[in-house]
């Protein structure tokens, strides 16, 4: 009890002491009256001071009846002081506007919030010109996620992305803080449209990997928050290439109350997918258009940014269709090779048109208390159309022969139908209430609550067959109309408390409850930082926290399209220590990340990954656990553009009940049933490692050169519906590079610069996707020969590909 009240001692003591002297508030900005977070506040020649927040405000306790002299200091810019006396007691208001100081914007580029990242675990913050620069096959703004530490992702097609051994439906994706949703039928990489989140629009990036903080909900596995820009001046750019093109607007008023984002994309995978196994006739149309709008309705000119409204609306359709004619497979061993032949007849459709808007208005009640009301919807029509017949033939082929390479000896002749008609209607709606009440400088208070509503119409009609050696099977089944239309609440409360300079803690607590299966849940979560007295480079962190996962829609339909309403919400508990080190090599700045954790998950919910469509056994029937190593190292190897190199181990594996298999003994008789215990899951990936590479020409800067190397061990696998193997098998391992080289053309014109008048600057790109032409797997067929032997055959991802890119800026 006496820890307990001490503790409560020292974060009341600052409001007794302010209680003794005079109150400084105010914001910092620049002359464009954009906030400068992390701006030093400081009383000249003492050890009083403080930092500005995300929206440039401070306050500070300074002594009363005494003339003291306040400091304002911000990297770049002109420092200023101002000279005061205040009463006790009294509370004064400032405004520090800051001029850049160009013998500083000579040297420093700012790259990101690196003193906010090493107060929080797992916590990444990246730059949006990395994500815009790395080479992909799309450009997808995800891609750069791939590249950091315990981020895996072994599908260049595919925006998903796999976090410490979770799946891609366990990643909490914020878009200034609105909660943003991905659909839901899609059952393989080709057919995935964009990502939400647009690179033209982005200007900030965190990413959690764990451990976050209770003001973020309920995921098992990562959090990325994306925060658009605020312009403050017309700017456009155009950009296109071989797999599509985009179009992005930026400006704000004369006043600079209402700025505005526009950005819309257009992809185009006929190119890409040329380079699959599978011939056909391919024609997939994906197209997004997104606004963001941000509003100050702040009367007073002194007061700016007091009340802001921020309204987002995205729209994306996405129109696949495939009419496969023909594959070839050789796969096997050098000395037993084997080649499928597979001939096609029908088409595949996939389409969906998702419509998501949100609002966020924020007002700022005091210097110390600010309230943010947020109101989302998504409306999303997805439809799924299949009807393919394949016939296949599995042969030896000729190593020795006159015929090498030829097909030797015919070992089994089959076929296979799948048909579906699927279409799903999901409509949600949530509001939210996020509150930040910063008690002292030392002390910050945010707490929030959130409703939602969701209704989904599900209807299912899928089955297929299959016939070898004159042999039919059903291989599945699946008919059923769900309709599914429910409450979900939530809230949160942490504090934040600077026990000192360098030290910080932040705990809290976090509730749901959903109205489906009536299950409330309460998650305490805490984080501790600090930077070593001896070392202010060396800095220290641990995270430990009970994290709930409440079942969405997928995990609640099983193989049958059953939904579960007995299911519960998968639990995790988060424990990670970490240590960040800030160095100095070559004259240039670096930093060194390491994190080890664990996770342990109960209430788990097994499931299969077959491409990217993930199928659930809606069945709280498993527990787990993840356990990993993560090391990062960032900083400019060449001068003037930053790179990194990532590497992750893990190991994750599952225990389900029921799980059993026959046991026999040598005589070939079933003797016994035993449980697996522990497998490995869908996920195990053990090692991975991610590079993200710049460079340029010595003396010519606008030369550029981009690499992105990602290289991932193998995944398990194992045939469908045998649950004795079931992840038995390993996988190949998944390495691919993309480089590329631009070319930037500046176009020097004081109109252009005074104005924003005409073309900026033009970017020209060559890049080569997969440079070397690595043929990865990405699922698997399975086919059967005239002995009833199963082989498993690979389907194959892209291979090399040469892309040509453009961005003209204005």
């Amino acid at each position: 009890m006496l820890r307990y009240l001490s503790v409560w001692f020292l974060m009341l003591m600052p409001l007794g002491v302010a209680a003794q002297q005079a109150k400084l508030t105010g914001k910092v900005l620049n002359r464009q009256q954009e906030p400068l977070e992390l701006a030093t506040v400081a009383v000249k020649g003492t050890s009083v001071g403080t930092r500005t927040n995300a929206a440039g405000e401070f306050i500070l306790a300074v002594p009363a009846q005494s003339e003291v002299v306040l400091l304002v200091r911000y990297l770049g810019y002109k420092e200023q002081e101002q000279t005061l006396q205040l009463l006790p007691g009294e509370t004064k208001t400032l405004q520090f506007i800051l001029e850049p100081d160009p013998q500083k914007l000579q040297t420093v580029d700012v790259r990101g919030k690196q003193d906010d990242a090493r107060e929080q675990v797992s916590v990444t913050t990246l730059d949006p010109r990395d994500a815009s620069n790395l080479p992909s096959a799309f450009g997808d703004f995800n891609k750069v996620l791939v590249t950091l530490p315990g981020v895996s992702s072994n599908n260049e097609l595919s925006s998903t992305y796999s976090v410490r051994g979770g799946n891609y439906d366990e990643n909490l994706v914020y878009v200034n803080n609105i909660e943003i949703y991905r659909p839901f039928l899609i059952s393989s990489a080709q057919q995935e449209g964009l990502s939400f989140v647009n690179p033209d629009l982005v200007g900030d990036i965190q990413f959690s990997s764990g451990g976050w903080q209770p003001k973020y909900g309920d995921k098992l596995s990562s959090v990325l928050n994306i925060k658009y820009k605020q312009p403050t001046e017309f700017a456009a750019s155009v950009s296109g290439g071989l797999t599509g093109g985009t179009l992005h607007l930026e400006s704000a008023s004369k006043s600079k109350k209402i700025s505005y984002l526009f950005g819309a994309r257009h992809k185009n995978g006929q190119y890409i997918l040329r380079g699959l196994q599978t011939d056909g006739k391919y024609n997939p149309i994906f197209t997004d258009a997104q606004a963001y709008v941000h509003v100050d309705l702040t009367k007073d000119s002194l007061d700016r940014g007091r009340t802001t409204l921020g309204i987002l609306a995205s729209y994306a359709n996405n129109d696949f269709r495939v009419e496969p004619e023909s594959q070839v497979t050789t796969f096997g061993t050098s000395n037993t090779p084997l080649r499928l032949f597979i001939g096609f007849d029908g088409q595949e459709r996939m389409e969906y048109a998702t419509y998501q808007a949100g609002l966020n208005l924020t007002h700022r009640f005091s210097a110390f208390y600010t309230s943010e009301f947020i109101l989302s919807g998504v409306h999303s029509r997805e439809r799924e159309f299949r009807d393919v017949e394949a016939g296949y033939r599995l042969c030896d082929v000729d190593t020795n022969g006159d015929g090498i390479g030829d097909c030797q000896q015919e070992r089994g002749v089959g076929s296979t139908f799948s048909h579906a008609r699927n279409a799903l209607l999901a409509r949600m709606l949530a509001a939210e209430l996020r509150n930040t009440w910063r008690i002292s400088q030392r002390s910050n208070l945010q707490f929030g609550a959130k409703v939602g509503s969701e209704n989904i119409e599900d209807q299912l009609q899928e089955y297929g067959f299959s016939d070898s050696a004159d042999y039919v099977t059903q291989d599945f089944y699946l008919s059923s109309q769900l309709n599914l239309n429910t409450l979900r609440y939530s809230g949160y409360l942490q504090h934040t408390f600077e026990l000192d300079s360098l030290k910080t803690i932040t705990y809290g607590l976090r509730a749901t409850y959903w109205d489906y299966n009536g299950e409330l849940n309460i998650s305490p979560r805490v984080q501790y930082s600090f930077i070593t007295r001896h070392n202010p480079n060396l800095s220290f962190k641990t995270a430990l926290g009970l994290y709930f996962q409440p079942p969405f829609y997928r995990e609640l339909r099983d193989f049958n399209g059953v939904l579960n309403p007995e299911l519960k919400a998968q639990r995790a508990i988060h424990a990670i220590l970490g240590s960040d080190y800030l160095f100095q090599a070559w004259g240039r700045d670096f930093k060194l990340t390491a994190e080890a954790y664990y996770k342990w998950m109960t209430n788990v919910v097994p499931y299969d990954l077959d491409n990217v469509r993930l199928r659930y056994y809606a069945k709280n029937n498993a527990k787990a656990y993840a356990a990993g190593f993560d090391v990062r190292v960032n900083g400019e190897f060449i001068p003037g553009a930053e790179s990194w190199l990532s590497l992750g181990l893990l190991s994750t594996k599952e225990n389900v009940e029921g799980d059993s298999v026959s046991v026999f003994n040598a005589q070939g008789e079933r003797i016994n049933m035993e449980e697996q215990g522990f497998i490995r899951r869908p996920t195990d990936q053990l090692l991975n490692v991610g590079v993200f590479f710049q460079d340029h020409l010595p003396d010519n800067p606008t030369v550029r050169m981009y690499l992105n190397l990602v290289y991932g061990s193998g995944l398990p696998f194992g045939p469908p519906r045998q649950p004795e193997y079931r992840n038995a098998f390993e996988g190949r391992s998944y390495k691919r590079i993309d480089i590329g080289f631009s070319k930037v053309i500046v176009v020097e014109s004081d109109v252009v610069k005074r104005r924003k008048l005409g073309l900026e600057s033009l970017w020209v790109g060559l890049e080569v996707l997969n440079l070397i032409d690595a043929r990865n797997w990405v699922s698997y067929n399975y086919v059967r020969d005239v002995n009833s032997v199963t082989y498993a055959v690979p389907n194959y991802l892209t291979g090399r590909r040469l892309n040509v890119r453009f961005v003209a800026k204005f």
